[in-house]
């Protein structure tokens, strides 16, 4: 065991529950891992089974209903452990004996939906604390719930709790006095504006809450253990509206102070652990960190607030992936560390880090375009493990005889096809032009929010040389040099490049990727042309350094409006850049650069922007000329990532896994 993480992997508590470590994975929602009858399908079985083998010690479900008729859920999109008793108990026994079978404890997280923070189609009845607007359509008015509605729920909890348990669950989780979720608008006054038992008073918003927590011990006794994902600080400046790290301004919610109290009155009605974060849907990033939180374990501060007022277990999440940060939170900030999007894309972090072997982890980018970027197209999964959610149907497998493969083109989907295609048993040769691997991840990650996707270069470099592929580096392929080549099938990754400007007026314009790799000194007033991903992180990059910066862009919106992004991603992105007193010009272009000056047109006004330097961040094309010259072989051959087409790190990394799986 690598001594200096011992504490990790000391047991822990939750009552009398012993755990086998002190590490436990995040409750992540399970969105389209039903089956028909409300139960955990197959593939959520084998995900839960796969993070159980690479020895996480708690697993925490993501979350699953306690009702689909109050709102009118039709089609199972998540479990929902009262429809179908029979289903649910068979299929959790059925799961739950395998993970157990490594030593795993698992507890089913249980919820009462979102109320006004309801993706707009996703019931039929909308409802709600109180008569409010629909938190990303204020057009939709959610009703307020009856009081019998209130009770069905509470009910309906604790006959969930009386399944999981004989479903072979250890425990439960309620979720949730968390994120804006129903049970939380209930506590926050914010939300909250009834007048009966269950508003007015702390106590009284908290009753919800409480009633479920004690029902729950009476009907599965004392010693059944029941956590709570509980959100200590709102973080939020009124409806819709975040508040960013260090950012002075006035709670709108549920402050630290009310916070406190609450914790002490949910405690005292008996849970037994609380689950801790911060924020809600009107903060989105705060819940779902994105890669602009550069501070990694971001939920410190509020563990070790609560682990002075209360008596239970903190479990604490919030990018703790770095050991060092994990251990001294331990005993600090909290009493179990939790992992969320890092054991979708390592299911063996743990093992490996017991192992001593941090160099093998492959690294969560925070990106969300796997996970929380899917939900409205398909399963969780993940950008950088395309297996994640379907370990069993889609994992890497021998290949049945061994070929020789080329693969031109080093960037992520090159490595990915590499790492792929050597494992199942081929032998791989990878050519890449310029002196290091990595691709456009290179300039990505220059910006220090963009830092993992450098860590998942070295985690590429790292695997290519454990599973022996031949790397060729400075060494760049033409037409000739591939056709002759002795290989059996032949892979083109060869990425893209940025696209540049035609207009002669806009020839004083420099790459995003010139400054960033610094082949280009920008000076201290930026204008960057293009307001798409690349422009804002880079514009972003630039004012933190404390240059003034404009971003000008065609389109009406930039970064391709919040449907563009997982939203948590674009509203923190588009935050922070108003922060920092980005100047942002939508529906305008640049027309020409005289000297020190930016034209640019908007509708029919002209500006004139003080600029030493221009950038352009105007998108990339693929690089295919080498692809489109060797396509006509009589071999094997692949186009894979952006030279096939350009896309994102997901796109490529998935694109690659299937062609190497397949090889």
């Amino acid at each position: 065991m690598n001594t200096k993480y011992a504490a990790l992997f000391e047991p822990a508590y939750i009552g009398k529950l012993k755990l086998k470590n002190k590490m436990a994975m995040a409750p992540m929602g399970p969105i389209g891992y039903a089956d028909p009858h409300f139960a955990f399908n197959q593939r959520l079985q084998d995900y839960y089974v796969e993070r159980a083998k690479g020895g996480i010690g708690l697993i925490i479900t993501g979350v699953c209903t306690v009702n689909v008729d109050v709102e009118g859920i039709g089609s199972p999109g998540i479990p929902c452990v009262t429809k179908n008793p029979k289903a649910f108990v068979h299929n959790g026994n059925q799961m739950n004996e395998r993970i157990h079978a490594y030593g795993a404890k698992i507890f089913l997280q249980m919820t009462a939906n979102a109320g006004r923070s309801t993706m707009p189609g996703m019931v039929q009845n909308y409802i709600a604390p109180s008569v409010q607007e629909n938190r990303f359509d204020p057009s939709l008015l959610h009703r307020e719930m009856t009081k019998e509605e209130i009770r069905q729920y509470t009910g309906d909890f604790v006959k969930g709790a009386v399944i999981a348990k004989r479903a072979g669950f250890d425990g439960v989780e309620i979720h949730a006095v968390h994120e804006g979720y129903l049970l939380d608008q209930f506590a926050i006054a914010l939300y909250n504006h009834r007048e009966d038992e269950y508003g007015g008073s702390l106590e009284n918003r908290l009753r919800f809450a409480t009633d479920i927590v004690r029902g729950i011990k009476q009907a599965c006794g004392p010693d059944f253990p029941v956590s709570l994902r509980f959100s200590l600080k709102s973080c939020m400046k009124g409806l819709r509206r975040g508040a960013l790290p260090g950012e002075t301004y006035q709670e709108a919610g549920r402050d630290i102070e009310e916070g406190i109290q609450a914790a002490k009155i949910l405690t005292a009605a008996g849970y037994d652990a609380l689950n801790v974060d911060a924020g809600t849907y009107d903060s989105w990033y705060w819940n779902h960190p994105p890669m602009y939180f550069e501070e990694e374990g971001m939920y410190r501060p509020f563990g070790e607030i609560l682990k002075k007022e209360v008596d239970v277990p903190i479990i604490l999440a919030g990018r703790m992936e770095n050991p060092d940060i994990a251990v001294e939170a331990l005993g600090k900030s909290c009493d179990i560390v939790e992992y969320g999007r890092q054991l979708l894309a390592d299911a063996d972090y743990p093992e490996k880090l017991r192992r001593g072997r941090l160099d093998e982890v492959r690294p969560c980018l925070g990106c969300h375009e796997g996970c929380l970027g899917r939900i409205s197209r398909g399963p969780v999964s993940c950008a950088v493990n395309p297996a994640c959610g379907r370990e069993a149907i889609y994992g890497i497998t021998p290949a049945p005889k061994q070929k020789t493969v080329l693969i031109v083109g080093g960037g992520v989907a090159g490595c990915e096809c590499a790492r792929v295609a050597a494992e199942r048993g081929h032998k791989v040769i990878l050519c890449e032009k310029s002196a290091r691997l990595g691709g456009n991840l290179i300039p990505g990650g220059v910006p220090e929010f963009k830092r993992y996707d450098h860590q998942l270069v070295r985690w590429y470099e790292r695997q290519l040389e454990l599973l022996g592929v031949e790397v060729r580096l400075e060494q760049e392929m033409n037409a000739t040099e591939v056709e002759q080549f002795p290989a059996d099938t032949v892979v083109i990754a060869t990425g893209s490049v940025p696209v540049k400007l035609r207009q002669e007026a806009l020839a004083a314009a420099v790459s995003a990727d010139d400054v960033l790799m610094g082949r280009v000194a920008p000076g201290d007033k930026v204008v960057v042309i293009g307001g798409g991903l690349v422009g804002c992180e880079t514009g972003l990059w630039l004012a933190k350094q404390g240059k003034q910066v404009a971003v000008v862009e065609m389109l009406p919106e930039i970064l391709g409006g919040p449907k563009a992004l997982p939203f948590m991603n674009y509203s923190m992105l588009l935050d922070l850049m108003n922060y920092h007193g980005i100047k942002i010009l939508k529906g305008a272009a640049v027309t020409s650069i005289c000297g020190n000056t930016a034209m640019v047109r908007q509708g029919e006004n002209t500006l004139e922007l003080e600029a030493d330097t221009v950038i352009s961040a105007v998108g990339y094309r693929s690089e295919n000329s080498l692809y489109e010259a060797v396509k006509g072989m009589d071999r094997e051959i692949y186009n894979v990532g952006d030279s096939s087409q350009v896309h994102n790190i997901m796109y490529a990394v998935w694109n690659a896994y299937e062609v190497a799986r397949n090889i």
